[in-house]
Order: structure tokens, then sequence, then C-alpha cells
């Protein structure tokens, strides 16, 4: 497996992607109803950079890095993860986790932050952990899953 930066060939597989995810509902706070349009500009808007993962000639992950926030919060970042259903559990979020934690690095960055992590997302919890991540907030009841109600989300930090 190789990542690599988005072109705008990837389109298509990005959408591919990221679609189910975000039909799901169940990992991202984002409009389970949102156009195929949409989420691409979401994905792939000015302010991020978009990476992706490939294996034998297809794609099977992508993630983005972006400031978390603008001016005096330029120094962090934030980053989203999605892999291929068909590609789940094969360790391509550790790949992009551990590529995106090394190009942070590169790029200046001192701290990587995400903002909401569904408690739910079991698997991304105890990846990020893995990575050295630290839970430094919890947002009770603030994630509406489709299937388990309301459910807390974390914010995860880590120094670089």
């Amino acid at each position: 497996m190789q990542i690599r930066k988005a072109e705008p060939g990837d389109v298509a597989a990005i959408a591919a992607i990221i679609l189910p995810t975000i039909r799901e509902g169940a990992t991202y706070a984002l409009d389970t109803d949102m156009s195929e349009a949409e989420a691409l500009a979401y994905w792939l808007g000015a302010d991020k950079e978009t990476f992706v993962a490939e294996e034998d000639g297809g794609l099977i992950g992508t993630y983005y890095m972006k400031e978390n926030q603008p001016g005096g919060g330029a120094h962090v970042c934030n980053c989203g993860y999605m892999t291929s259903p068909a590609a789940a559990g094969r360790g391509v979020a550790r790949r992009m986790g551990l590529h995106s934690l090394e190009l942070a690095r590169v790029r200046g960055y001192l701290a990587m932050q995400f903002n909401f992590v569904v408690t739910t997302n079991v698997r991304a919890v105890r990846l990020w952990e893995s990575l050295g991540f630290d839970v430094v907030g919890r947002l009770p009841g603030a994630f509406r899953h489709p299937e388990q109600g309301f459910v807390d989300a974390l914010v995860m930090y880590q120094a670089l």
C-alpha cells in the first residue's frame, strides 16, 4: 500500500469511499443526505490537503489534513480518515494515521487534534489511543447515533 496526495482523477474513487460512511451516519457529524458534490466539496475543500491510500491500482482509503483553527490555532492540525468498506480491518487507517503524524511534523505542526471522535466508534478510539492520542475532552450526548441515540464524542490530542 502506498499513500499519496490525491489527484483530480481520484475524485470518483474518493466518492466511493466517503459516501457509504457519510450515508451510514454512525461516525461523522455530517448530513447523511448530502449530495455527492457536497460530500466531495467537504472532503476536498480548499482548506484541506487530501491524501489517498492505494493498493493494486485501486484506492482503499483517504484522509485530509488541515489547520484545526485559523490564526492563533494554526499550529495544530486536524485530520479526517475514511477507509473503503472492502478494506476495513486491514490496517489502512493505521497506515494513514502514521502517515499523517509524520507529515504533520514535516509540515511544522506542533500538535494534532481530533475534535469529534464518536465514542461508539470503538475501533477509531482504540487506534488513536494506540498511536499516542489522549482524550482531553468528552462532549456528553453530542452525537445522535442512528441506532444508539445520543452518545458522547471525544476530543483527542497529541503533541508532536
